[in-house]
């Protein structure tokens, strides 16, 4: 079982850990946490998530080194944030586009989206929203229709949905309830 809202959490829980321990822990590991840079969703105002982040134990191990977000073929696949073209092409008969992302720094954060059908090239800038290409038919890489999203800074996968901002990944504001009773027990 995961629980995806958990890593949103953990910038939260590392500033409470540090007001207590006098000198933070040595990482065992890189950190799959980014900083909310993003401003939009890829694809959709608030799309399902097919399948979720699950990051390999080793360098070459089984794992999911992105997240697959449920869309139909053609639709509009947007750059989540500013930043530059570093890749637009075919890679195993699947159309990517990689996007460096302004001022996360170096090396700088690289999103990556597939299967997607493009115009763009190397060097093109886009800004936060900006269509990056329309998605292509379905891979076989998902049950349904979907787009691969993936994140990495260098060789280093991280959890794209790290860099929504909570208001991008909340459903709507909370409702309280009237009571008409007491509370149950």
């Amino acid at each position: 079982m995961t629980f995806p809202r958990l890593e949103l959490l953990l910038p939260t829980l590392a500033a409470l850990l540090a007001t207590f321990l006098p000198t933070p822990p040595a990482p065992s590991a890189p950190s799959s946490v980014a900083t909310p840079t993003a401003a939009t969703w890829p694809v959709g105002t608030r799309p399902p998530v097919v399948r979720g982040w699950d990051p390999p134990a080793t360098e070459y191990g089984a794992g999911h080194r992105g997240v697959d977000l449920a869309a139909p073929p053609g639709a509009p696949v947007r750059a989540v944030a500013p930043g530059r073209i570093s890749f637009a092409g075919r890679v195993a008969g699947r159309g990517v586009v990689a996007v460096e992302l302004d001022g996360t720094g170096d090396p700088p954060l690289r999103t990556t989206y597939e299967p997607v059908r493009t115009a763009l090239r190397k060097g093109d800038e886009v800004g936060a929203g900006d269509p990056v290409g329309t998605l292509e038919l379905p891979t076989g890489h998902c049950p349904t229709s979907c787009l691969h999203w993936g994140l990495r800074r260098a060789e280093t996968y991280l959890d794209p949905l790290t860099l929504l901002p909570p208001w991008l990944l909340r459903r709507g504001p909370s409702r309280l309830l009237p009571m008409t009773g007491p509370l149950p027990p």
